[in-house]
């Protein structure tokens, strides 16, 4: 196959951990016989600095005619003023909206290995697998906003078609998971939320196969620190789906383990670690890469559509975590290029084992 990847290393620890991430697809191409041509980009912090906006004109149209952007990490404290005009975060909130990628998928598992670096007992930590599917392109981050020197407002609207797009989407994935769904708003309160729910409901009935409950977003928030391993999908709106993924991740030990997916209804996804710039640790060599070569697997899964070599980049991580070396982040002492250096033995032990997992290109 040959496939062109847009990257997007962005601010902080995003270049090291995307560079990462590209030698493990580069490795893996080796492997399985396709051709993937990177093409780098600007967005976020340097972006402005190059060019003034967050989100050039160039950095779009290359990653609207690409087969997949992997992305690091935008922001920083040099461009941290909230009143400034122009923002790191309003880059990525553009691309975003601009790729139609109105579902992200934030998969979620506890290492056996790493479970002793969760804050919850370990035995609440037995067989958590829960797949987030956040609403992404609506909400209260879209909607109209307004500043007086004593008033600000933030307008949280959604459509039925919005909520209707989402929704299917996690109905289908969790058909073919456990056939379980959680959605959370706060239809308590929020009309909202009221739409939320009278819609999900309805296209539950075209899932007659999947079990379906609904949570407010606070119990929610208590019962994935109390019963974790109760959940399989949840689908949530944009603003519950940040604050609760990011709870979440907790559970995992380290930000710097998780990968997320941005999908729409093209082939062109958006993939990136659901951690920050971490911009405390930028240029010192020991980010963790973990979630992003994880997200290079949600690339090649769904993007790409190569199962067998998604599988391999995650069967080397699994031997990574379980063997080492770790990252400062996960109570070890190794760097990025540690890391890096390890999940590649890693993918060449797997790769010379499995020949039968070769795909045709």
């Amino acid at each position: 196959m040959k496939a062109r990847i847009v990257t997007l290393p962005g601010d902080g620890v995003g270049p090291e951990v995307t560079a990462a991430a590209v030698a493990v697809l580069q490795a893996l191409a080796g492997h399985y016989g396709h051709e993937f041509s990177f093409d780098e980009q600007l967005i976020g912090g340097c972006a402005i600095d190059a060019t003034g906006e967050p989100l050039p004109a160039a950095t779009l149209a290359a990653c609207q005619q690409a087969d997949a952007v992997l992305l690091g990490a935008v922001g920083g404290p040099k461009w941290s003023d909230p009143n400034a005009p122009v923002r790191p975060e309003q880059g990525l909130l553009g691309l975003r909206a601009a790729l139609g990628v109105y579902a992200n998928l934030r998969p979620l598992q506890v290492h056996p290995a790493l479970a002793d670096l969760s804050p919850l007992k370990n035995e609440r930590l037995q067989g958590v697998d829960v797949l987030f599917v956040r609403e992404l392109t609506g909400g209260a981050y879209f909607g109209a906003k307004t500043r007086t020197d004593d008033t600000a407002t933030d307008e949280c609207k959604y459509t039925v078609a919005e909520v209707e797009r989402v929704a299917r989407r996690a109905f289908a994935l969790a058909r073919g998971r456990r056939k379980q769904l959680t959605s959370v708003d706060k239809a308590n309160v929020l009309e909202t939320s009221r739409l939320w729910r009278s819609t999900v409901q309805r296209i539950a009935t075209e899932f007659p196969d999947v079990k379906v409950e609904h949570q407010l977003v606070d119990s929610m928030a208590m019962l994935l620190l109390s019963q974790p391993s109760r959940y399989d999908v949840v689908v949530t709106e944009n603003l519950f789906g940040d604050i609760l993924t990011d709870e979440a991740a907790a559970l995992a030990g380290s930000l710097g383990l998780l990968p997320s997916a941005s999908l729409g209804e093209s082939r062109v996804g958006l993939y990136e670690p659901i951690h920050g710039s971490a911009p405390d640790i930028a240029g010192k060599g020991v980010a963790n890469p973990v979630g992003t070569i994880l997200s290079a697997a949600l690339l090649l899964r769904h993007s790409l559509q190569l199962e067998a070599e998604a599988v391999a980049i995650e069967a080397a991580i699994d031997r990574v975590l379980n063997d080492g070396p770790h990252s400062r982040d996960i109570g070890g002492q190794a760097g990025t290029q540690d890391v890096l250096d390890a999940v590649l033995q890693a993918l060449d032990g797997y790769a010379s084992a499995a020949p039968s997992l070769r795909s045709a290109g």
